[in-house]
């Protein structure tokens, strides 16, 4: 757990007025201050080693949860706004993305000692910030497990032709999601998120085949739709929600061999998303049109479905799995941060990672099976913490350390660009939080008034 002293302990020694700006006791442990350097310390005599993930396995990682069953919303967000808009906005976010993943991994630099969004908010808003932004992290992770589970169930049901009771197939995807979840590192899931990131690929190869070869009669496409700004944020939600990988780079870089190339995954994540979710939107929609389906692999004839889904089932297991094993990383290093539990194989250690991992996977899949209006939820919580931790906080992270090792006031207005930049950031994040609550809560009224809510554990 990061103490006062450990997490000012981060900041870089080179700043001496950051140091005394910030209080930080001399008569902090040296080997204490040490260790806070970086929230692993690995060497060779620990039974488990943490920093093995290169830039390129961490950008397969990040890619393999990124781009999976959110991208495959997208056509029908298009169909919502039309072809221009959403691509605008597809492009205007890759590159915002990238933008605050820069801010992002220069905040982790500076602060080697920050696991999570729950450590940085130690830094920036002191223990209430922290307990605010570790609780988000975690609840964000377990519903996005759900979404995971409820697509592993939808391609199960596909490919058996509703065979098996949902309920009962949620239940089956979530046993093999824990299991998937269990490695304690990164490093040992980074071949499993190599197969994931080319599973969701050649899905999304696959759909835009399927959906070329069975075109829609008369089918309507357009290049703009005059619509609400109800109806129009709702679809800004699925491309918001697709490029939000930020609340867990922190828990990436972590473990990464060398921190300083991060950057070089968040181009690749950001570069290969962007396109692809351009053309993959752009080819299913022109193929489909306004009666695209979300997921659109629903639109797709049984056979292609199938073929579909089979194929993207191995990245919907694995990126619920990266999801739980995010929540219960986080929890455990919170736990045990710089004690023998984590790096050797202690029995204490590994009895309440597989508890972490259980309690984390029963509870997505709870929430997939007996909440009906469970989809709605991930707006929600997508509203409330992917618009913080994706683009709002980035802000934050820019102003504290300008402000802190670079001259305090005065060197936040030399940099008046940087500064209203920030600024700028932190304002788009509470207008996505705000009116990304706003839709998902109408959405809801709105359904219980139509009689469209299901009933919990129903197949």
């Amino acid at each position: 757990m990061l103490d006062k002293s450990e997490a000012d302990a981060t900041y870089d020694d080179k700043s001496s007025t950051h140091g005394k700006s910030q209080g930080v006791s001399n008569n902090v442990d040296p080997n204490e201050r040490a260790k806070s350097k970086d929230v692993f310390n690995d060497d060779d005599g620990h039974d488990i080693q943490y920093k093995t993930l290169s830039w390129q396995f961490t950008a397969l990682l990040m890619i393999s949860e990124i781009v999976s069953n959110g991208m495959l919303s997208l056509p029908n967000a298009m169909a919502a706004v039309g072809i221009v808009p959403a691509l605008i906005l597809t492009i205007f976010l890759g590159i915002f993305g990238l933008f605050t993943a820069k801010l992002l991994i220069d905040f982790k630099l500076n602060h080697p000692g920050v696991h999570s969004m729950g450590d940085a908010g130690y830094i920036l808003f002191g223990p209430v910030g922290r307990e605010i932004l570790s609780a988000g992290t975690v609840v964000f992770a377990i519903f996005a497990a759900g979404s995971e589970l409820l697509s592993g169930q939808q391609a199960l049901s596909t490919l058996s032709d509703n065979g098996l009771c949902a309920v009962f197939l949620v239940i089956i995807f979530a046993g093999a999601t824990f299991l998937a979840a269990l490695p304690r590192t990164l490093g040992q899931l980074g071949w499993l998120g190599f197969g994931s990131a080319a599973l969701i690929f050649l899905c999304g190869i696959l759909t835009m085949i399927g959906a070329g070869r069975n075109p829609v009669p008369d089918r309507v496409v357009q290049a703009t739709i005059p619509t609400t700004f109800f109806e129009a944020f709702l679809a800004v939600t699925g491309p918001v929600s697709s490029s939000c990988p930020l609340q867990r780079f922190f828990i990436l870089i972590s473990e990464m061999r060398r921190p300083q190339d991060a950057m070089k995954a968040a181009w690749c994540l950001q570069g290969f998303a962007t396109v692809f979710y351009s053309v993959f939107s752009v080819v299913v929609y022109v193929y489909i049109g306004s009666t695209v389906a979300s997921p659109a692999l629903f639109s797709l004839p049984p056979k292609w479905a199938k073929a579909a889904f089979g194929i993207g089932l191995g990245n919907f297991l694995i990126s619920g799995a990266l999801y739980v094993h995010t929540a219960a990383k986080l929890v455990f290093i919170r736990l045990f941060r710089h004690t023998r539990h984590v790096y050797s194989h202690t029995a204490q250690g590994w009895a309440v990672w597989l508890v972490l991992c259980l309690v984390g996977t029963a509870a997505a899949c709870i929430l997939a099976i007996a909440v009906p209006i469970f989809s709605d939820l991930i707006g929600i919580t997508a509203a409330l913490f992917a618009a913080w931790y994706t683009y709002g906080l980035a802000g934050f992270f820019w102003l504290h350390d300008v402000y802190h090792l670079k001259g305090g006031t005065q060197a936040l207005k030399r940099r008046k660009f940087g500064t209203t930049l920030a600024v700028l950031t932190i304002l788009a994040g509470a207008f996505i939080c705000v009116a990304g609550t706003y839709v998902s809560i109408k959405l809801i009224v709105d359904a219980y008034k139509a009689g469209a809510v299901g009933k919990p554990f129903t197949c």
